[in-house]
């Protein structure tokens, strides 16, 4: 392990003890080997606890150690009902209320990243930030013609703490790998790996415009979800100055209620949004914590999502994308004989498992939590109960999907906290037939066939070249047909081999049947034929 990991792993353990949440990691299974290191550190002996409560402890603890730490945190916080809620009140802290850097040095870096003042490029311009989250802190502004918006800024220094974290991560991932039996089933390092490429892919707040503008096209004129605009003029890579949204945050049921929000409709509004989302659009905003979703309700009847913050998007390979699609309608419609199918289709299972016994797995675990409202199951919980009986079938984490099940993790909190009685499957099931009717008709398959013809013509047109080129090849004896496949080189040494063999049993068989005619021809001398003889028996006899 190199030892700026080790040291930073020290830096953690004195973190955690300094805010009494040792406590926390000595309650789980890994309490076993971090006891001793515990017991043994003199960080334990000396240190002075935080007075606060467990919570605050638990959330101060996670500020220090960092952004990696605050997003975990954060995720958290959705689940309250995995939590105690005097933590879940805390961690929900994390989702925009972390402590800000200086006013003035975001506004040394505005004026850096856009080269102007910020009296130049704005009206006016808000010092005290509007809110303060694990990656950048945003200011409320006004531009010159009036429009409402916000500035986002980067913190100063982050790359490099989040560097420092994932090398961590990834000794922490290799050490599963060696000492946990499960580890390689489990994939950690390919998962930090996609988790790398995530956090680092919203530290670039052109990007995240990017993204925010995908989703407002995707969503334009929906009574669903609305993307406010972004200024692209005004955005750098850690400056992004977007439209203001002002509506109720979700979180804020009281305020909710109060102006007679159907909160029912919305709940039913978030389930379309994620499954329009992930299969109508292929694009999917995948940090879904209450801080980032607000509510409009100028129409209280129909009350429209307002999402901000789009640093983290998803979308799925076409195949994962055809295979997820299936397997929720196999599971709405209780067909878990086509679950355990599609699974080892799809490769997430190894190919000689036994469709039976997965069945029975799956229907152990699925059909107690149908019928039920939302309040009654835990997506979470169902989730953990999976994999654990998908172990006996040798199943691996697939972590391009990773990004996709904390999304519907965080959906669900969600769900849970806005309308505890809602019927996910009587809600999601129409939305999945519809798009699965859709993509299967005629038209849409017509409508393919159509993108496509472009590319297909493009072939067409190159096939007469490429003949006319393979047939001078042939015609000069320098065609070539390349063929790439593990063993091809092993497969082309043996039969040159056995071709030798070939060759030497034929000379040999010649010689020897050489040697026998001139002796049966007796003829003179007699040594050409004794020589013939042994040649063609010794060769016999090695190649045999």
């Amino acid at each position: 392990m190199k030892f700026r990991v080790f040291t930073r792993l020290l830096q953690i353990h004195r973190v955690l003890v300094r805010h009494g949440v040792d406590e926390f990691v000595q309650g789980t299974r890994f309490a076993g080997p971090l006891r001793l290191a515990y017991l043994a550190s003199p960080a334990a002996w000396f240190h002075i606890r935080h007075p606060g409560t467990r919570g605050e402890r638990l959330r101060l603890a996670l500020q220090e150690l960092g952004p990696i730490f605050m997003k975990f945190g954060q995720a958290l916080s959705t689940r309250r009902d995995l939590l105690p809620a005097d933590i879940a009140d805390e961690l929900a802290r994390l989702q925009d209320r972390v402590p800000a850097f200086p006013a003035n040095q975001a506004r040394e870096l505005i004026e850096q990243a856009l080269g102007k003042s910020v009296t130049e490029v704005f009206a006016q311009f808000d010092t005290e930030p509007l809110a303060a989250a694990t990656i950048a802190q945003v200011h409320s502004a006004q531009l010159k013609d009036g429009s409402d918006v916000v500035v986002k800024v980067v913190r100063p220094g982050i790359r490099a703490l989040i560097e420092r974290d994932i090398e961590v991560l990834y000794a922490l991932a290799e050490l599963a790998i060696q000492y946990w039996s499960i580890g390689h089933k489990l994939k950690p390092v390919e998962i930090v790996r996609e988790y790398q490429k995530t956090i680092l892919d919203e530290l670039d707040l052109m990007r995240e415009a990017a993204n925010a503008s995908q989703l407002r096209h995707n969503f334009q004129g929906s009574r669903l979800l609305y993307a406010p605009k972004v200024y692209f003029e005004l955005c750098r890579s850690n400056v992004m100055v977007m439209e203001r949204v002002h509506g109720v945050q979700i979180s804020d049921m009281d305020e909710l209620r109060k102006r007679g929000t159907n909160i029912q409709r919305l709940a039913e509004s978030g389930v379309e949004i994620f499954f329009t989302q992930v299969f109508r659009h292929n694009f999917f905003h995948a940090d879904m914590h209450p801080g980032n979703i607000f509510v409009l309700t100028d129409d209280p009847e129909n009350p429209v999502y307002a999402a901000i913050d789009f640093g983290i998007v998803g979308t799925l390979d076409p195949r994962d994308q055809h295979y997820l699609a299936e397997n929720f309608l196999a599971f709405f419609n209780h067909d878990f004989r086509r679950v355990a199918q599609l699974h080892i289709d799809s490769g997430w299972l190894p190919a000689g498992t036994r469709v039976d016994e997965v069945e029975s797995a799956v229907r152990t675990v699925c059909e107690p939590i149908f019928n039920k409202p939302l309040k009654e199951i835990s997506f979470g919980q169902v989730l953990m109960r999976l994999f654990e009986a998908a172990q006996r079938f040798d199943m691996e984490v697939q972590p391009q999907l990773i990004l996709l099940q904390k999304t519907l993790l965080q959906i669900e909190g969600l769900g849970r906290q806005l309308y505890p009685d809602l019927d996910l499957w009587k809600t999601a099931r129409p939305i999945m037939q519809e798009w699965m009717h859709a993509r299967m008709s005629p038209l849409n398959v017509l409508r393919e066939w159509k993108q496509q013809l472009p590319d297909i013509g493009e072939a067409i047109r190159t096939v007469p070249t490429l003949i006319q080129q393979a047939l001078m090849q042939s015609a000069e004896g320098r065609y070539r047909l390349p063929v790439r496949s593990e063993g091809v080189a092993e497969l082309r040494k043996e039969l040159k081999a056995s071709a030798r063999r070939r060759d030497q049993t034929i000379l040999a068989s010649a010689l020897l049947f050489s040697g026998i005619v001139w002796f049966a021809l007796v003829r003179d001398p007699a040594w050409p034929g004794l020589l013939c003889l042994l040649s063609g028996a010794v060769t016999l006899l090695r190649r045999s």
